[in-house]
């Protein structure tokens, strides 16, 4: 996760490099916003699930994409969302195949990952039975593996945060633009 801390941290920077206000972060205005954490304490909450029960928390990981879902569909009019969307959908599909996220051994063990790996209840082996394994997590950094779903999300994010910010100032609670001064005109 701390590589997706990183892309937001860049994507405000770049944002900001490039007129934008750090004040506009505060003032997004996205439908049904609710449904973001909602997506994530269900991811979470698969977290707590005992791996004997990996079903279960195969299930929960899946159910925890459908908010993120609906939340893309409804705001894919804004930049990047529609490429973040993408991305969670990537990532839901290779799930759905495969019971979990597949895991390249090789790229785990250049991220890092020495020795025994463990797996949570998202995260399963690559294997020759795996399905769509371009959609898997096969992409190496330092500390993580990342799939190509990943990817598309924070570049999605990114665009969209950094748009965000360069939006023209509103002088109004609902985005309404104005002219400072043109009440006097």
């Amino acid at each position: 996760m701390q590589w997706m801390v990183l892309v937001l941290i860049v994507s405000i920077v770049v944002g900001w490099v490039r007129g934008g206000r750090l004040r506009n972060l505060t003032e997004i205005r996205v439908s049904m916003w609710w449904l973001l954490p909602m997506g994530f304490l269900i991811l979470a909450a698969s977290g707590f699930v005992p791996t004997d029960q990996h079903q279960l928390a195969v299930g929960l990981v899946l159910v925890s994409y459908v908010p993120l879902l609906v939340f893309v569909w409804l705001n894919r009019d804004h930049t990047g969302i529609w490429i973040a969307g993408f991305g969670i959908l990537m990532n839901f599909t290779v799930i759905l195949a495969n019971g979990g996220m597949p895991v390249l051994e090789a790229a785990a063990q250049l991220a890092g990952h020495d020795g025994q790996l463990v797996f949570d209840a998202k995260h399963v082996l690559m294997t020759d039975d795996t399905r769509l394994i371009f959609l898997g997590d096969i992409i190496p950094l330092p500390g993580a593996v990342l799939s190509l779903g990943d990817v598309f999300l924070v570049i999605g994010v990114g665009a969209f945060l950094e748009d965000q910010m360069r939006q023209p100032l509103s002088l109004f609670a609902h985005r309404v633009q104005g002219v400072p001064g043109s009440a006097s005109e």
